[in-house]
């Protein structure tokens, strides 16, 4: 029972089996989200001749920086992912035992938990969003998290730190909330997470070019401007295919070792 002396809380317990879920996808699917960042911001062609494609760009990552260049920016990516699926699941934990009492949530339910759940995990990890971005675009120097945070702090102060603030709720609350609901729906993961994905495809684009370039952009309304100048409307698009394998697989898994891990410990996801 929960009030056992010495018993872990269900909720501490939903987000240690949330943060072991997010520690195995974020390892396996780094190289995938390095892609994504990448092919976001790179510089149009000169004449808009020779553009450059994931597998390409995969090859000039591994020829220039090794294949553990794939795996640039992990750190960050533990440092955010970790305690950030862990928020995320025990967040939707809480929620749906206390707004459900024993019952399946329906299809808006569904929207409003994941949308709710990851509105809190975004904004509460975003300073290390950031830094996880500016690591894998490899423009910046930064010797490690603490020192990048402290950096960005100094120089940036507090917009810097949640810069793209707007750009990610835009993209994680509905990504989140559409896909619980077809996963509470249907208990079926790839075509749904590849669905949600390319629709919030166009705010993952901006927030990657307003956390590179807090000074160049104080609006949103700027990096879409510019994106449509220099890139057109595919230029919201770029990058969507290894964020959609990344997306979709790492939910998958997550969801698989969370709710496996819960099983285990004796709760119900």
């Amino acid at each position: 029972m929960p009030g056992r002396e010495g018993e872990m809380h269900p909720v501490l317990k939903a987000f240690v089996c949330g943060s072991i879920s997010g520690t195995c996808s974020t390892l396996l699917f780094q190289p995938l989200d390095l892609l994504k960042t990448r092919l976001q911001t790179l510089q149009p062609p000169a004449g808009g001749s020779g553009r450059v494609g994931m597998v390409t760009l995969l090859f000039r990552v591994v020829r220039t920086e090794s294949l553990l260049g794939l795996w640039k920016g992990v750190s960050p990516s533990f440092a955010r992912c970790i305690p950030g699926v862990g928020i995320y699941f025990s967040t939707l934990y809480t929620m749906k035992q206390n707004l459900l009492v024993d019952r399946s949530p329906t299809a808006l339910e569904s929207i409003f938990l994941g949308a709710t759940a990851r509105a809190i995990s975004g904004i509460c990890m975003l300073p290390v969003t950031v830094v996880k971005t500016r690591y894998e675009s490899g423009r910046f120097g930064y010797r490690s998290v603490y020192g990048a945070l402290k950096n960005i702090y100094q120089t940036e102060g507090a917009r810097g730190m949640f810069s793209g603030l707007t750009a990610t709720l835009l993209r994680d609350a509905p990504f989140s909330g559409i896909y619980l609901m077809f996963y509470m729906q249907t208990k079926k993961l790839t075509p749904q997470g590849i669905l949600a994905s390319l629709t919030t495809q166009p705010a993952d684009v901006i927030k990657t070019h307003m956390q590179l370039s807090p000074e160049k952009y104080c609006r949103t309304s700027q990096v879409i401007a510019f994106i449509y100048k220099d890139f057109g409307l595919v230029g919201f698009f770029r990058g969507g295919v290894p964020r959609a394998l990344r997306r979709t697989l790492m939910a998958a898994m997550a969801w698989t070792v969370y709710e496996q891990m819960m099983e285990k410990m004796g709760l119900k996801s």
